[in-house]
């Protein structure tokens, strides 16, 4: 697939099914993501790959997290179910180094273009995704779960896979004028 036709034309996938991607397919998804903007080449990622049992015990984790910040039952069902709508999710950390003059949101901004990439790669190898982050992204006992450190953020939770449904073509872009302006 042609970048710029990609870059152009890329839609999230909401429900995904399995296959997901895996071996060499899932490594080019990582390795896409350690390419992205890096000031002071901190490499200030980390990504943490979820499936299979992995997924029942997200689940368990999400069902704890509901039940702390008081979500009704609905909200909690929801959350338990969360982490099946796709084969394969990738927690993405911004893994931020205090000892540098590279500014933090710079260093999490990194982590973000990193899922980015990884969406991007994932789509090229004909599978898709959707970055969701949420509640659960700030959750102190998330954030354990997944080995943050005080100063580290959970970026996103890409979900991938493969999609149920074909992207609707029907969507246009917006004119890009509203959005740029010269200096």
């Amino acid at each position: 697939m042609d970048a710029l036709e990609l870059l152009l034309h890329r839609r999230s996938a909401k429900r995904l099914i399995e296959p997901a991607p895996s071996g060499e397919i899932l490594d080019n998804i990582i390795r896409a993501g350690m390419r992205a903007p890096d000031h002071g080449t901190l490499q200030p990622w980390r990504f943490v790959i979820i499936e299979g049992e992995g997924l029942a015990r997200f689940s368990k984790l999400l069902h704890q997290s509901a039940l702390i910040v008081g979500m009704d039952e609905k909200g909690v069902e929801k959350a338990v179910q969360a982490p099946f709508r796709a084969p394969l999710i990738i927690a993405v950390l911004a893994w931020c180094d205090t000892q540098t003059n590279v500014p933090h949101w710079e260093q999490v901004v990194s982590a973000g273009c990193a899922v980015q990439a990884m969406q991007m790669a994932a789509l090229a190898q004909g599978f898709n995704g959707i970055w969701r982050t949420g509640l659960w992204a700030t959750q102190p006992e998330v954030k354990q779960a997944f080995g943050c450190r005080d100063h580290d953020e959970i970026v996103g939770f890409l979900y991938l896979g493969t999609p149920q449904l074909k992207a609707s073509s029907a969507q246009i872009p917006p004119a890009i004028e509203p959005f740029v302006r010269h200096f």
